[in-house]
């Protein structure tokens, strides 16, 4: 556990969402980027929940109860979500007593069961339907272990279709008494709380750490580099910097290759393509993205192969185990940082390019692109006289 929260007894594990920290990158950066700047990665797998989505769901969550949308003993908390805001409002909610109901799209992490709830849907309960076993994995089981229920739909199904995930949890809405969707994609709380917490944790690490002859810094954020899912996050982070922290602050989202978010449009493919990264990208421009200029500078596609391999840099050269839309944060910046605008930056000594890393390599132990690079044979650090023993002993 981080400082700010490891010197008091804390009331839930609400009160340990957040407050994560800011980390040197300086061997990576030193290896791929500059020398010159510091890069730092805001590390929010160390989040209560264990990704940034966990930020959203309390704000969420707090916000509809002050409005009276929420009400103990009746409300269904039900909510779309590639995953990490699923966990994290099925912990929010396991804490407040809510029942959850989460849609999910089939790429998404799962685990073998012997029976889940599928589409069609005839009925929820906590009842597990008996037939197939389809393959699910690691976000499920959580959200499952956390007495969330989990649907299910097709993965080549357009947002606005029925059977989408959004769709499917607007049907639920309509059909369960007390049903509420607190919607990722358009809740203003969203944003704001990246915009009230993840900004000025930012802001505050950076300005009270001291500049040196050994570590130079500007004491201001000079770039923010972040993937865009929802929007939230870029959007609400980006305010909170520019409004009185540095207005001159750029700020740099990225998008996967096959998703439609990034600007000028001729960035995005012609139609919405399918890619393996998890959490980020989508084949609509949700609500609480803002792609003004003021807010968002410049955007960089990724490929899953750049985002995996950046996942894999990370283990090795800074030890920090991350998912892979952070491998998709870090390769953006690393591409921007080689830009005409981004070399100006690199070049330039103390200044802060920060990174967010939103999640950890938690919900995708089982995926095939990270045990391809986690147990293949690789070049060993282990001094030969070293190895030969180990060798014999395989």
């Amino acid at each position: 556990m981080h400082a700010s929260t490891s010197s008091q007894i804390l009331d839930s594990a609400l009160d340990a969402i957040g407050n994560t920290p800011l980390i040197r990158l300086d061997r990576l950066a030193q290896e791929r980027a500059s020398n010159a700047i510091c890069v730092l990665g805001k590390v929010e797998f160390l989040s209560a929940g264990g990704s940034v989505k966990d930020r959203i769901a309390k704000a969420m969550v707090l916000a509809a109860e002050k409005d009276g949308k929420l009400i103990p003993g009746k409300s269904v908390v039900i909510e779309p979500t590639s995953g990490n805001t699923g966990i994290g409002l099925a912990m929010t909610c396991a804490i407040k007593g809510y029942p959850v109901i989460i849609t999910m799209p089939n790429k998404m992490s799962q685990v073998c069961l012997p029976a889940v709830l599928t589409i069609p849907i005839v009925l929820i309960s906590n009842t597990r339907h008996r037939g197939h076993c389809a393959h699910r994995k690691e976000k499920e089981a959580l959200l499952r272990a956390l007495g969330a229920e989990v649907i299910r739909t097709p993965d080549e199904e357009p947002w606005d279709s029925p059977r989408s995930h959004i769709g499917v949890a607007k049907r639920l809405q309509r059909e369960i008494p007390y049903g509420v969707i607190l919607d990722q994609y358009g809740n203003v709380n969203n944003p704001l709380a990246h915009e009230y917490t993840t900004g000025p944790e930012i802001i505050s690490a950076i300005t009270s750490t001291v500049s040196t002859p050994t570590k130079p810094s500007s004491l201001k954020v000079d770039a923010f580099v972040a993937g865009a899912g929802t929007g939230g996050t870029i959007t609400g982070v980006s305010r909170a910097l520019k409004k009185d922290h540095n207005p001159q602050c750029i700020v740099v989202g990225v998008d996967p290759i096959g998703s439609v978010l990034a600007l000028p449009e001729y960035l995005n493919d012609e139609s919405p393509k399918p890619y393996v990264v998890e959490g980020i990208g989508y084949d609509f421009v949700p609500q609480v993205l803002s792609r003004d200029p003021s807010d968002v500078d410049h955007w960089v596609k990724s490929s899953d192969n750049d985002a995996f391999r950046a996942v894999q840099r990370l283990m090795v050269t800074e030890g920090l185990l991350v998912g892979g839309s952070s491998g998709s944060a870090l390769s953006g910046a690393l591409a921007w940082l080689k830009t005409d605008r981004g070399q100006k930056v690199a070049q330039t000594e103390g200044l802060n390019v920060v990174v967010l890393l939103p999640d950890g390599i938690r919900n995708y132990m089982s995926k095939e692109w990270f045990l391809d690079f986690a147990l293949r044979p690789g070049t060993s650090r282990i001094p030969q006289t070293a190895s030969d023993t180990v060798n014999r002993c395989n």
